[in-house]
């Protein structure tokens, strides 16, 4: 770019005068000893010239090496040369170089400029500050080199200098890297004998510093300065910088992410980790085939004859609600299996749950051979089982409730609304027939109002039910008594209760025998007023209307006896019937417009009703139909 142009120098690269000399240094006007040593060019600037030889300028000339060595000012004073003690008349050292002794200033001073003598020692004079002169303006050179401290186009980027200072009291100086050369002992420091600035002669003078040559001593850096005790700021941690992410300095080259990159064994160690995750991967999948594949031909065969049927896929699991299958998953978790264990005998029944606090509703008959002393246990749909202790149970009704402690998550099953149920309507029973928990089964509504009475083993008539039922055809079988009896919306609207099976009705056979399609269950509107009873009270009570009837009768309708149990009068007097007006003698032949032809039918439409209901009885007396209204006792004689 500048090259073939002739370089003019500039301001700034002119060596400055001095106005202000330093102790021991010349004041120099104009040229300097030995003047053809340096020329002054035509812009006022100072050129270094080669040393001439020895009758015209300096004595000393290149070397070997191309190299030029100083000779001993011309100006100097003999005796000006230093010499090495005991080495004669020689101008030099025993080594070769020449040593440089104090200024003796000059010829009519006596001493050098900025010392004083007193009483024979010399003292240096304070020296004056020294002031620049102004620099000129720049000259605008676009060839030239701009001035000192303004970047150029080529300027070198300033060296990278290491961002983090350690802590004296916190990091220890880091050792200097070696060397390729060898750590040579220090040389011991040469001194010669010369003239002092006081001018005592034998004074050792230390000789200027000699340029570090390959396998010379290098003197280690200097140790930082310890921090002092009051100095606080040394002993903090370093403040996190962002040169923290980068140091030019680390033993290992970084990322971009600041971590260390691997080795050579590390990236082959990797290396070595990724074959083999991938081989055991590539065996996983080999055996995970080979095993399908295996199946495969294991279930299907080789060849052209197997035969292979149509099948169809799998399906959603779930139901409409209003199916069978709909309303047994919802009730099933509320369905629970009674094993009762006594003295004499045992058996098998069905109850759901009533509420959180663990009720459970049943038959009488089903949990009847505990007795006092037995033991019922409870099993749930998830196959927990439970202990549960009896809360109260009625012979009248064949109803019990027993209660189990300590159960969490039971689902109280749903009670719907016996006086909405019609013939027709679809219903689902849910039993263990036989020990079987968790049997389904289907049908309708056959009847309703039907009256049925069960039990009577005892011979007094004190264990005989009388239930106003509800028929149906689904099939029901020994062990689903205390069942729920569910309405398309999985409603409880009857307690399955008895059955009619086609034996004699005597012995263990028909005690045993199965469903014929008539199943029988107790309404759930009288199942809910005796089982609130029983958690209330213990007890249940029974609607009478306080009269005794003649179970003999064969007629049509249900006649009230001539004399009551022990004698006594068959209207008792003061009850519900007495109040009603009813006589011995009078045959009852409806029930609010309901034909009753049996004294086990007068007592079932009774029983369905509560204690304080009125009643409109229709009676034959004397030839003639009589029509009374009676308010319903209870059995506790109220």
């Amino acid at each position: 770019m500048d090259e073939g142009k002739p370089t003019r120098s500039t301001w700034w690269s002119r060596p400055r005068s001095r106005e202000v000399f330093g102790p021991g240094e010349p004041e120099v006007h104009g040229e300097t000893p030995g003047s053809g040593a340096a020329s002054v060019s035509p812009d006022g600037d100072f050129a270094l010239q080669a040393p001439g030889d020895a009758t015209g300028s300096a004595s000393g000339g290149p070397t070997s090496e191309g190299d030029f060595e100083l000779a001993p000012p011309k100006g100097a004073a003999e005796d000006s040369i230093v010499r090495t003690p005991g080495s004669g008349t020689s101008e030099r050292d025993t080594e070769g170089d020449y040593e440089l002794a104090a200024p003796r200033g000059d010829a009519g001073a006596g001493q050098a400029p900025g010392l004083e003598e007193t009483d024979g020692k010399v003292r240096q004079l304070p020296v004056e500050p020294a002031v620049d002169r102004p620099e000129p303006p720049p000259v605008s050179d676009s060839t030239g080199t701009p001035p000192y401290g303004v970047p150029g186009p080529w300027a070198p980027a300033p060296p990278v200098q290491h961002p983090a200072t350690s802590s004296a009291e916190t990091r220890e100086p880091v050792p200097p890297e070696p060397q390729d050369t060898a750590i040579l002992p220090p040389p011991e420091p040469h001194h010669t004998t010369g003239q002092s600035a006081s001018g005592a002669p034998g004074t050792p003078v230390a000789g200027p510093p000699s340029p570090t040559a390959p396998g010379a001593y290098v003197a280690p850096p200097p140790a930082p300065p310890s921090a002092s005790a009051g100095d606080t700021t040394s002993a903090l941690p370093d403040a996190p910088t962002p040169w923290q992410n980068y140091d030019p300095w680390a033993p290992a080259p970084l990322q971009q992410t600041g971590a260390a990159l691997r080795t050579k064994d590390q990236r082959s160690r990797r290396s070595r980790q990724a074959l083999l995750a991938g081989a055991l991967l590539l065996a996983l999948v080999a055996g995970g085939t080979g095993g399908v594949v295996g199946a495969y031909l294991e279930r299907h065969g080789v060849g052209d004859d197997v035969v292979e049927l149509p099948q169809a896929g799998r399906e959603p699991g779930e139901r409409a609600p209003g199916t069978v299958a709909g309303i047994a998953a919802r009730a099933l978790p509320s369905v629970v299996t009674l094993h009762v264990s006594g003295a004499a005998e045992s058996g098998t029944g069905t109850g759901f749950v009533l509420d959180d606090a663990g009720h459970i509703l049943t038959n009488n008959h089903v949990v009847e051979p505990a007795g006092a002393d037995g033991e019922i246990s409870v099993t749930f749909h998830s196959g927990d089982t439970a202990k549960a202790t009896l809360v109260g149970r009625d012979s009248g009704y064949d109803l019990a409730v027993v209660e189990v402690s300590g159960v969490h998550g039971l689902r109280p099953m749903a009670l719907g609304n016996s006086d909405n149920v019609q013939v027709g309507d679809p219903v689902v029973a849910i039993g263990a027939p036989f020990d079987l928990e968790g049997t389904v089964t289907s049908g309708i509504i056959s009847a309703k109002e039907r009256p049925i009475t069960a039990g009577g083993e005892r011979g007094d008539g004190s264990d005989v039910s009388y239930v106003d039922a509800l028929q149906t055809d689904a099939p029901i079988n020994p062990g689903n008594s205390g069942g729920p009896l569910l309405d398309s919306r999985a409603r409880v609207i009857g307690i399955n209760s008895a059955i009619r099976s086609a034996g004699n009705g005597s012995g263990s056979d028909s005690a045993q025998a199965g469903s014929i399609g008539l199943g029988f269950a107790i309404p759930v509107n009288q199942a809910k007023r005796v089982a609130e009873e029983l958690i209330n009270t213990g007890t249940a009570t029974h609607p009478v209307i306080g009269v005794t009837l003649d179970m003999d009768y064969t007629g049509d309708g249900a006649r009230v006896g001539t004399k009551g149990n022990g004698g006594g009068p068959a209207v008792r007097e003061g009850g519900p019937g007495d109040r009603a007006g009813l006589k011995a003698g009078d045959v009852i032949t409806a029930v609010d417009g309901r034909r009753v032809h049996s004294g086990d039918e007068l007592i079932v439409r009774t029983r369905a009703h509560r204690p304080g209901d009125r009643l409109r009885l229709t009676l034959e007396r004397a030839g003639k139909e009589v029509t009374v209204t009676l308010t319903l006792g209870s059995s506790d004689g109220s």
